[in-house]
């Protein structure tokens, strides 16, 4: 069966983060022109999903849907979406998909490329005094990598509070978590995806990050599509030098990308970015010097 693979960038809840963080050890006087800084210092971050809905030939009507991460939703108590500059109180992506005709119910399959808060948070209810959080997306089989999976299970001191413990819980209680395998440099597939999805696992953001690749029908014509989570936040990152603080092995990470993207680049291949505000597609393109860069494909 031939599929049309319909794709739809998803707004989620947004955040508002130290630029020095998100840009590492890039300087703040080139940052800055990039991401102009509020006066806390903190830039303006998306929290975006990827929606895909497939078609049959001939049929209106999707024969499934899957959603790439969840963004950060609205799970946290007010004093910590304070801390973590979550601006709405409301599940911003929830209301996203209400716009387009759906609800979290209506959701086949999740992916989570890593089970970061910002990334997979959404996945919660939406925060109420004295209640617990609820796991959303009850139809859904959710798709995590496994190496991602275990270190948001036995995280570093580093990184711990960058994981949801009761999230985890919930995921294994569902009895509808599967795990890909997969090491650093290796592209695979998964049965839950099935054919014109690939696989591709990363360790410089964190261990066992998972870069889904899919190739999906884009101004009019079927190209390569990698949603790069956090291995490429937004347009400044895809210049290779730029990495964020919260990368585990930058300089791993950017060997992840240079192969990635030119790979890419050689397949005419295109990039969707979960945090840049304003561009949730692009085209990978390089300049006559050699720098990866983004055309901007949706907005």
């Amino acid at each position: 069966m031939t599929l049309r693979r319909q794709v739809t960038a998803l707004e989620g809840n947004t955040q508002k983060l130290d630029g020095g963080s998100m840009y590492g050890n890039c300087p703040r006087a080139v940052w800055e022109r990039w991401s102009p800084p509020d006066d806390r210092g903190r830039i303006d971050l998306a929290c975006r999903s990827m929606l895909i809905e497939e078609f049959p030939d001939g049929s209106d009507t999707p024969a499934r849907r899957l959603l790439f991460e969840t963004g950060i939703g609205a799970f946290f108590e007010p004093k910590l979406r304070d801390r973590f500059g979550v601006v709405e109180s409301d599940h911003v992506l929830l209301a996203s998909l209400g716009e387009h005709g759906l609800s979290h119910e209506d959701i086949d399959v999740v992916v989570l490329s890593h089970l970061h808060f910002d990334h997979a948070g959404g996945l919660l209810s939406t925060w109420r005094d004295g209640a617990a959080p609820e796991l959303l997306f009850p139809r859904a089989r959710y798709l995590a990598g496994r190496v991602g999976w275990e270190r948001a299970r036995r995280p570093h001191a580093r990184d711990r509070a960058s994981f949801i413990p009761a999230l985890n819980e919930l995921l294994a209680a569902s009895g509808r978590l599967e795990l890909a395998d997969g090491t650093p440099g290796d592209t695979g597939t998964h049965e839950l995806l099935g054919p014109g999805y690939r696989l591709h696992f990363a360790d410089g953001h964190t261990p066992g990050l998972m870069v889904t690749e899919v190739e999906a029908e884009l101004g009019g014509e079927t190209r390569p599509l990698a949603f790069v989570s956090d291995l490429i936040p937004g347009m400044p990152w895809m210049h290779l030098p730029i990495t964020m603080g919260y990368d585990r092995y930058p300089e791993r990470l950017i060997d992840e990308k240079r192969s990635l993207l030119t790979d890419l680049l050689q397949r005419h291949g295109a990039v969707f970015f979960t945090h840049d505000p304003s561009v949730a597609m692009a085209a990978v393109v390089q300049d006559d010097k050699g720098r990866f860069g983004g055309a901007p494909l949706a907005r």
